[in-house]
């Protein structure tokens, strides 16, 4: 086993499905709501750059409130709306990386804890792909009160797992926020590598196991 390692954690978008699959299926909807898309991606990259926030919604939807000229109370309806809500049937159409639930029931068999931590709501993935009750702990950066790679963000996550950051493995698809936010926080990292760097068979450096696939990653953890 990883030397160390009490725990896996995993983002969601991106690292337990391929994002392709949700990216074809929004072209539509997207389009359709394509001015919000548009001041909504500004406002997230502002937060992805922020403190933690008391309210993390309610600044939220003051950031958007003053790029749709509207109030806060309108913009943060928005927000539910057409992501939190609007995304859901288009999240239920995709289907997740091949053995992650057999990979998860491998590291609680080892004695590991699972978890998730999410820039967007978990629930907004129903039972996350018939793994949820398998989680010692999930939660979304949001209610925490700070995006990824907030080191705040994965401190939070160490807490309730009751876990030294050091003893935590991430898993991710993000160079900045999953690998260069945990790692920043004192995490070990896990990359899951995109097509372009499969085919050409080049690891991600920064991140101590890069894998291809769920059976990869269960192999590189616990042997």
């Amino acid at each position: 086993m990883t030397t160390g390692i009490k725990a896996v954690a995993f983002d969601i978008d991106g690292t337990l499905y391929p994002s392709w699959q949700l990216y074809i299926r929004i072209i539509p909807y997207v389009l359709k709501n394509i001015r919000f898309f548009l001041k909504y991606k500004k406002v997230r990259e502002v937060l992805h750059r922020t403190a933690p926030s008391g309210d993390f919604y309610e600044y939220q939807g003051r950031l958007l409130a003053l790029e749709l000229g509207v109030d806060n109370e309108s913009a943060k309806k928005l927000i539910d709306t057409i992501v939190y809500k609007g995304m859901m049937p288009y999240l239920k159409a995709v289907r997740p990386y091949a053995h992650i639930r057999e990979t998860i029931l491998a590291f609680k068999e080892r004695g590991l804890k699972v978890a998730i931590l999410s820039d967007f709501p978990p629930e907004q993935k129903g039972d996350i792909w018939g793994t949820r009750e398998l989680f010692d702990v999930i939660c979304g950066s949001e209610e925490l009160g700070a995006l990824k790679p907030s080191k705040f963000t994965f401190g939070s996550l160490a807490l309730k797992l009751g876990l030294p950051t050091e003893e935590i493995l991430y898993v991710g698809n993000s160079i900045t926020a999953d690998v260069e936010g945990a790692a920043a926080a004192g995490m070990r990292t896990a990359y899951i590598l995109p097509l372009w760097r499969r085919l050409l068979r080049l690891p991600l450096k920064e991140a101590d196991i890069s894998f291809k696939s769920y059976r990869q990653l269960e192999k590189n953890v616990l042997n």
